[in-house]
């Protein structure tokens, strides 16, 4: 994938601002809304049943975040995403700690089947879990030994029939038949608590403004990769809490020229080097 299509989409979400509504995890809400805004989108944070389905037609893109889930929230869940179904807008399901507990792995499992999910986006632990791949789960971290983030995206994609991106040292986003990895991003993102939330939060960005899902969901994880590259050159070793505050400012600050002189996306078939 080239830069310049990467550029046009964040352009299109910086001048149309969509309104992507998160269900999500009492740990990253904040941060979330605050990635949200920097990138150029607007943020909507509410998990009452009630208001469910009216925040979802609303929407141009929804997130569904299992972090902290409970019973009304996961219902809120199934009714915003009904409705986001028959908007026609993205659904994005991050089903974060899949395989730490029988609860949160049915509940995303549940998700999947009840909702037209256009997006699943784990880390390589949690969606081997879902994708029936061996893994093992410390707290709601992947801890499996298995890594492979290209192979586990492939095959999940293809076993849940539904675009699957699993993000890592290297990122990959697949349908089965095609896959694009992508090469940005930095180690230290794995010690800020809400990187990878966040990661689904902007892909659902890209989505409300793309075409294509792993068009968009690519130039999304390469462009918040690089925001993730600059915001560690500036954090000059200080450490995760100086970190954290420079990716927001990455993510407001990246524009053409970091895409075009760094932004490292492949496009290959599914299953071949």
């Amino acid at each position: 994938m080239k830069a310049k299509e990467v550029t046009e989409l964040l352009e299109r979400v910086r001048t149309n601002q969509p309104l992507i509504y998160n269900i999500t995890n009492i740990v990253v809400a904040n941060f979330n809304a605050n990635g949200i805004l920097s990138m150029g989108a607007s943020p909507v944070m509410a998990n009452a049943v009630e208001e469910a389905e009216d925040m979802a037609m609303a929407a141009d893109a929804l997130v569904l975040n299992i972090g902290t889930l409970d019973r009304a929230q996961v219902e809120s869940m199934k009714r915003a995403g009904k409705a986001a179904n028959q908007k026609g807008i993205p659904v994005v399901l991050d089903p974060v700690g899949a395989g730490a507990t029988p609860y949160r792995t049915n509940t995303a499992k549940d998700l999947l089947q009840l909702l037209d999910i256009s997006l699943l986006r784990g880390n390589a632990g949690e969606i081997s879990t879902i994708a029936g791949l061996d893994s093992e789960m410390k707290g709601v971290d992947s801890a499996g030994v298995d890594k492979d983030t290209k192979r586990i995206a492939e095959y999940a994609a293809r076993k849940l029939d539904v675009p699957t991106a699993v993000t890592g040292p290297v990122d990959a986003v697949s349908d089965g038949s095609s896959t694009y990895t992508i090469f940005n991003g930095h180690s230290i993102m794995a010690r800020v608590t809400g990187t990878g939330c966040l990661a689904s939060a902007v892909a659902a960005s890209f989505l409300s403004q793309a075409d294509n899902v792993l068009e968009g969901t690519a130039a999304a994880l390469g462009y918040y990769g690089i925001a993730a590259e600059r915001a560690e050159g500036f954090t000059a070793g200080q450490g995760p809490g100086t970190f954290q505050a420079e990716l927001l400012n990455g993510l407001y600050q990246v524009g053409e020229m970091d895409l075009r002189q760094n932004v490292e996306i492949r496009w290959e078939h599914a299953g071949h080097e």
